[in-house]
């Protein structure tokens, strides 16, 4: 592959097989094309896009139903159990035929990006997320989302057949006014607009969390908090969609988080998975955490303050040092720590007395003495001194609705019919997290963005 570049005559002037518009999942496309003998051009607006896309800034949790590593650690798991925690989760509002898609290929997902694109991927088993019935997330050392984009843009590098255009902007798509498939694209970079010839393009920019009118106008719940994504992320696969007649649905679908700190850390919900509690800052506790750290995040944003104290103990912290972003919440100074309840209380600036019941409480139900207030019945260990409390705040990380796609990842059209040559990935498509934040399982935000960008990919291939 050619040095990243800005200039645009660098473009083969008779155009490439497919664009991929976004280096973050997407990547995953022009990897598999090009494997598949296939020319791809990568077009990605954001010079730091390594670090600084959504992709590279998740845990890096991808669900694989049915991999070899579930195999060795002896989990039971397969699609069809994916698919009913899917729908599970939503409430049987998600879509139900590419939640099936996704779930057919997640399997053989992980092991291509192991085999073929080089990640050093293996099973989480040290604790389970909330909706996931088997242990099936897969991720990189460090669960770092930074780790894992760099293994792809690593083996991107190597390949003839890649191409990567940055910084540079798709900027409109050219359909043929006879058949309505792709036929250009209009790219946009600091030397000005070019019209690139290809028959194929995936829409890979993710959604609109970025676009606070957009926001405002589908997710008021979560408006006023704060965003934690990719500055990319500006609807632009939405809009181009739209102006040609694609279909969208799951508009008002999100992904929260609960657990971000003041220092835009991220604490991560391992912490309560690990038998942590949250409280408001009168110490109280407000629901069940392990329903999710999507849809907690608007129950946080309830609270006075909108703000809140993640409260662990040693265990805890030592079981979380394998997250980076945990590590660096740690190196951050937003960890405190706290010999006793009312060391704690002076921490979180509430009264100790109330900090005390709420503890109390939240221990009986976890040693089985008393049923949990909350309905909480996942309870690792109770909580023992010293303590150690995060300060947290609501975040949004990114939608989950977006163009509507078939088991392909080819973008529909109201109709329900294909716009030939056009695909969408990720937060640009409609994804499988129902409606709001509450279905949203941890990974179905990469498994839509590197899923469907391998499935665009053989589909392209598969029609040449």
């Amino acid at each position: 592959m050619s040095t990243p570049t800005s200039a645009p005559q660098d473009v083969e002037t008779e155009g490439p097989d497919l664009v991929v518009a976004g280096a973050g999942g997407g990547l995953v496309a022009a990897l598999r094309a090009a494997q598949l003998g296939l020319s791809v051009l990568v077009v990605e607006r954001n010079e730091h896009f390594a670090k600084a896309n959504n992709t590279a800034m998740s845990t890096a949790m991808v669900p694989g139903a049915g991999s070899r590593w579930q195999r060795e650690a002896g989990v039971e798991d397969s699609p069809e159990r994916f698919v009913a925690d899917v729908l599970a989760k939503t409430g049987g509002t998600a879509d139900e035929r590419l939640a099936r898609a996704l779930a057919e290929v997640s399997g053989r997902l992980v092991e291509w990006l192991a085999d073929e694109a080089g990640l050093p991927l293996s099973l989480v088993t040290d604790f389970s997320y909330p909706g996931h019935s088997s242990l099936r997330c897969h991720t990189v050392p460090g669960r770092s989302g930074e780790a894992m984009l760099g293994g792809l843009v690593r083996a991107v590098r190597e390949h003839d057949l890649i191409d990567l255009l940055v910084p540079a902007r798709l900027v409109d798509v050219v359909v043929d006014p006879e058949d309505g498939g792709v036929r250009e694209v209009v790219v946009e970079s600091p030397h000005g607009q070019e019209r690139i010839p290809t028959r194929a393009v995936l829409l890979a920019t993710n959604g609109y969390a970025a676009d606070r009118e957009l926001v405002a106008r589908h997710l008021p719940e979560i408006a006023t908090a704060t965003y934690h994504g990719s500055e990319g992320s500006t609807g632009d696969a939405l809009r181009l969609g739209e102006r040609l007649g694609a279909a969208t649905a799951y508009l008002d679908a999100y992904q929260g988080h609960a657990a971000l700190t003041p220092a835009a850390t991220l604490a991560g919900w391992a912490t309560v998975m690990h038998g942590g509690v949250v409280v408001d800052v009168e110490g109280r506790r407000f629901g069940d955490e392990t329903t999710g750290y999507s849809e907690y995040a608007a129950r946080l944003g309830a609270q006075p303050g909108a703000r809140g104290w993640i409260v662990l103990d040693e265990r805890i912290h030592e079981a979380c040092l394998v997250f980076d972003d945990y590590r660096a919440t740690v190196d951050a100074g937003a960890v405190r720590e706290a010999a006793d309840v009312e060391a704690l209380a002076a921490v979180v600036g509430c009264d100790a007395g109330e900090l005390a019941r709420t503890l109390d409480a939240a221990r009986a139900s976890a040693e089985g003495r008393a049923e949990d207030a909350f309905g909480r019945t996942a309870w690792e260990a109770p909580l023992q001194a010293p303590y150690r409390a995060v300060p947290v705040q609501p975040a949004l990380f990114h939608s989950q609705g977006g163009l509507v796609v078939d088991e392909h990842a080819r973008v529909l059209t109201e109709a329900g019919t294909p716009v030939p040559g056009l695909y969408a990935a990720g937060g640009a498509a409609a994804g499988i997290s129902g409606h709001g934040a509450a279905g949203y399982l941890a990974g179905n935000g990469l498994l839509p963005a590197l899923g469907l960008s391998l499935l665009a990919a053989e589909d392209v291939a598969a029609s040449a």
